[in-house]
């Protein structure tokens, strides 16, 4: 039988399979996007998260049996599966923040290129080792997450690795004593290895700047003090025989080094200026981009070589030591942004140069001593600058009224500048400005209405120390007003609800404060200085919703009334009330001011006793001052478990009993440590301020401000204080001034306050104090007024001591002798008299001189007058020769008159 056979055309047979690519084709492409991870890797995820303290439940999708990929934080390759990016990272300070441990199931992850975890916390463990095995990581990131202890060293094994960041936040504590490591990261780019301690790692210069791929380094907070760590004196290991004050940088070969990032800030570097940027010339000086050494300890002159970095866009060298001129070379840099060497020494004029900067947005020279006259020509290029800070320095800038600036500035800080006595005009086409501050700038003008209409909303204004006058009827200011210091007069300004600091003090405000502290909208404000002022009547109690207020200062003005119950239960820091018309007794709502550090109430009338709850309650007190008041009754034992304590003043007072023994419990008094100055300047957000208080110390009544946290000081005087003076008031060897005159105390002077060796100021006059003046006063060698006038005391005044050099009004009302008093001594110290050889005592002595004259007075007017007395015939005789003298007068008158 034969078989047929049957062909089919070649394009023919094959058609069924053509009809198959395509859903071959939609098959796989289906199938990829529908990938699942790989089952070890999702294995791998699930142990690591076991491990992981997670608060707010992050990772809630990362359970058995899904798909990891679209597990939140987790990336997956999108051919392959594989999981290649781990970011877990979590807002700063959040309490989402994840904790615990690293477990190495992450080493499953080999494809794993990406893994950033910064901003979690984990506190108390060491870097772990294994992340050193995970060889696929190009970007690795641990910023602050307060891992503890040394940086593990195989992390060098990471050849891959670009991107490395171990940064801290102040509260971790990694420190390397070696930074070889970093070598092997042969294609790092990026480091930043800010707050870790570094001062062992002697290293870090030789390694970082031999890096042949290194493009930016961030060493900031990392301890590398003097001495310097760029200018050497020796090298370990094999060096070539170059001179010894060359630098690493000369030394070591840098021809591979690109780097573009320099950032060396907040450390303790102590070299010349012009040495750094003569070093970095030789190693980057077409590739480096931005150099950070601010706070460190650098010296030295500013030279035209800065202006050979050509690409050269932030310079930040602020808070150093570096004087002389700024190089006009500055000119040259034609790619600058960022410049800011504030705080420096820096002196001479502002170069004209930096009128030329088309690029510069930045520019900071604040608190220098440059000097001399400023132009229009000086930012006649700057069209890009956005912030000028120049404060405290002796410019003068007095351009065209119609000049029209060519930037559109958000900050301008122009303060001590002297900007003519017209308000500045060219400020009216300013914008954009959210903070400016002219203060002390000279001007003696109307505020004028355009500036108080301008479209821009102010975060800060500072027009203080000026001599601006006017009324302001609203300010359009959204966090910080100071117009203290010039003469604005009428009601107090309406401000913005967001308002959180404002000082209107030493003007001419007047009226009562109810409309201002009972407005609703206010309700953020931190610190209120209204002191120096004509406000009148009773302080409103509406104070409910002022919940954030922690600064309220009010004195010298004419308030009435006692302290409104509502200003309790307010987190207070500071009340000073000083110097108005107030009175009632000690409010019992000051119980709540917990958190009060300085209290003044002094300069009114308050009356009642100083209550025992005050060592209880308000045990965060610094400064307590009441002077000036009617308060009565002892003083409480209690005041002396204010253990923070630094100034009392109960002066002028009708405060009696005994001094208390417990004194030396003020535990801030009792230590020659000063550690309590911060209190005194506190800063609140970004805006530091320090308190003032009138303190009367060394015979007279100042303001200390800056210093005020220096100060220790007891004032008791002008009360009706008995008793002795407790001898354990000489435990206070911290205080500075002590003050007990004008009471009723009786005793010898304590000799151990003699111990008190810091004391400036002493003052015991008008009390009843006898004895001798203690031979420990020698000790007081910083004594610069001394008062125990008007007392009882006895004995010689010490020789050869500071003691004798006061003046006698010091000394007198009492029984002393010896220099400066012009009474002699004995060799014993008695009282002696020049007239008679010291030979009698102060009692017991007579006086001669006076004796014979009262002898001879007697003896001559008896001898005349008692015969006539006695005798007739004397007194005839006596009376007939006077009458004829008397006729022979009448007739040589009568003569002569004719």
């Amino acid at each position: 039988m034969a078989i047929a056979t049957m062909t089919t055309p070649l394009p023919i047979s094959l058609f069924p399979f053509l009809l198959l690519i395509p859903a071959i084709c939609f098959t796989i492409c289906h199938a990829n996007s529908n990938l699942l991870c790989i089952q070890s890797e999702r294995e791998a995820l699930l142990k690591f998260k076991n491990d992981l303290i997670d608060p707010s439940n992050r990772l809630s999708s990362w359970v058995e049996g899904g798909d990891c990929c679209k597990w939140v934080g987790v990336v997956c390759h999108n051919s392959t599966g594989h999981v290649n990016q781990l970011h877990l990272v979590s807002p700063p300070f959040s309490p989402s923040a994840l904790g615990g441990k690293l477990n190495p199931s992450l080493l499953e992850l080999k494809h794993l290129s990406s893994l950033d975890l910064s901003y979690n916390i984990f506190s108390s463990i060491h870097i772990p080792k294994f992340l050193g095995m995970l060889d696929s990581l190009t970007y690795l990131n641990l910023a602050c997450t307060q891992f503890q202890g040394v940086i593990p060293h195989n992390l060098g094994n990471l050849s891959k690795l670009q991107y490395l960041d171990l940064r801290g936040n102040g509260v971790s504590n990694i420190e390397a004593t070696s930074l070889q490591w970093v070598s092997g990261l042969s294609s790092l780019q990026y480091l930043d290895l800010s707050y870790a301690n570094l001062s062992k790692a002697t290293d870090w210069l030789q390694v970082t700047f031999k890096h042949p791929s290194l493009l930016e380094l961030h060493l900031s907070y990392c301890g590398l003090e003097g001495p310097s760590p760029i200018i050497v004196n020796s090298l370990e290991g094999p060096i070539p025989d170059y001179s010894g004050n060359m630098s690493f940088l000369e030394v070591l070969d840098l021809s591979l080094n690109h780097l573009r990032v320099l950032d060396l800030s907040y450390n303790g570097i102590k070299q010349d200026i012009a040495e750094i940027l003569q070093s970095l010339s030789r190693c980057c000086l077409d590739s480096l981009k931005s150099l950070y050494m601010a706070d460190n300890n650098l010296f030295g002159h500013l030279t035209d070589q800065l202006g050979h970095f050509k690409n050269l866009a932030h310079l930040s060298l602020a808070r150093n030591k570096i004087s002389g001129p700024i190089p006009s070379s500055i000119g040259e840099l034609s790619s600058l942004k960022f410049f800011d060497v504030s705080e420096n020494q820096l002196n001479g004029t502002f170069p004209l140069c930096f009128g030329q900067l088309e690029s510069l947005e930045t520019l900071d020279f604040g608190y220098n001593l440059l000097e001399g006259v400023v132009l229009e020509t000086h930012f006649s290029r700057l069209s890009r600058l956005t912030t000028l800070k120049a404060s405290q320095n002796r410019l003068r800038f007095e351009p065209n009224p119609s000049w029209i600036p060519p930037f559109q500035c958000e900050i301008i800080e122009l303060s001590h500048w002297h900007l003519g006595s017209k308000f500045p005009q060219w400020l009216k086409f300013q914008n954009k400005l959210s903070v400016l501050d002219i203060s002390d700038a000279g001007i003696s003008d109307v505020m004028p209405t355009w500036f108080l209409n301008l479209p821009t909303q102010f975060e800060k204004l500072n027009l203080s120390f000026n001599q601006l006058t006017g009324e302001i009827s609203n300010l359009n200011v959204t966090d910080t007003i100071d117009l203290s210091s010039n003469r604005f007069t009428g009601p107090l300004p309406r401000v913005l609800s967001s308002l959180r600091i404002l000082f209107l003090s030493n003007n001419s405000f007047s009226g009562s404060l109810s409309e201002f502290i009972c407005n609703p909208s206010i309700s953020d404000m931190i610190v209120l200085f209204i002191d120096t002022n004509l406000l009148i009547g009773e302080i409103p109690d509406c104070w409910i919703q002022w919940r954030y207020l922690g600064y309220l200062n009010l004195e010298n003005n004419n308030l009435t009334g006692n302290i409104p119950f509502t200003l309790g239960f307010r987190n207070l820091f500071m009340l000073n009330l000083r110097n108005n018309s107030m009175f009632g007794e000690f409010s019992s709502i000051m119980q709540t001011f917990v958190s009060l550090i300085m209290l003044d109430l002094s300069e009114n009338h308050f009356s009642g006793s100083v209550p025992a709850w005050i060592g209880d309650e308000l045990s965060n007190l610094v400064i307590l001052s009441l002077r000036s008041n009617n308060f009565d009754g002892h003083i409480p034992q209690k005041i002396c478990d204010l253990q923070v304590l630094q100034i009392l003043d109960l002066a002028h007072n009708n405060i009696s009993g005994t001094i208390p023994k417990c004194f030396n419990n003020l535990g801030a008094m009792a230590t020659k440590q000063k550690g309590y100055n911060k209190v005194f300047t506190p800063e609140i957000y970004d805006f530091p301020f320090y308190f003032t208080e009138l303190l009367v110390l060394k015979g007279r009544e100042d303001e200390y401000g800056h210093t005020l946290g220096l100060v220790t000081s007891i004032d008791l005087s002008a009360n009706s204080l008995i008793g002795e003076i407790p001898k354990e008031i000489g435990s206070l060897v911290g205080l500075l001034s002590l003050n007990f005159s004008r009471n009723f105390l009786t005793g010898r002077i304590p000799d151990n306050i003699g111990n008190m060796e810091l004391m400036e100021s002493l003052d015991l006059s008008m009390n009843r104090l006898n004895g001798e003046i203690p031979p420990s006063f020698s000790k007081l060698n910083f004594l610069n007024h001394f008062n125990v006038s008007y007392n009882n005391l006895t004995g010689q005044i010490l020789t050869s001591t500071q003691l004798q050099s006061f003046e006698n009004l010091s000394y007198v009302g009492n029984h002393l002798c010896g220099p400066p008093l012009t009474k002699n001594c004995t060799s014993k110290g008695i009282l002696t008299d020049a007239t008679n050889n010291g030979s009698s005592s102060d009692g017991n002595k007579v006086n001669w001189l006076y004796v014979s004259i009262v002898l001879g007075f007697v003896m001559g007017f008896w001898g005349v007058v008692a015969p006539l007395f006695f005798f007739r015939s004397w007194r005839i005789a006596y009376y007939q020769k006077l009458d004829h003298i008397c006729g022979k007068l009448y007739v040589f008158w009568a003569t002569m008159g004719m």
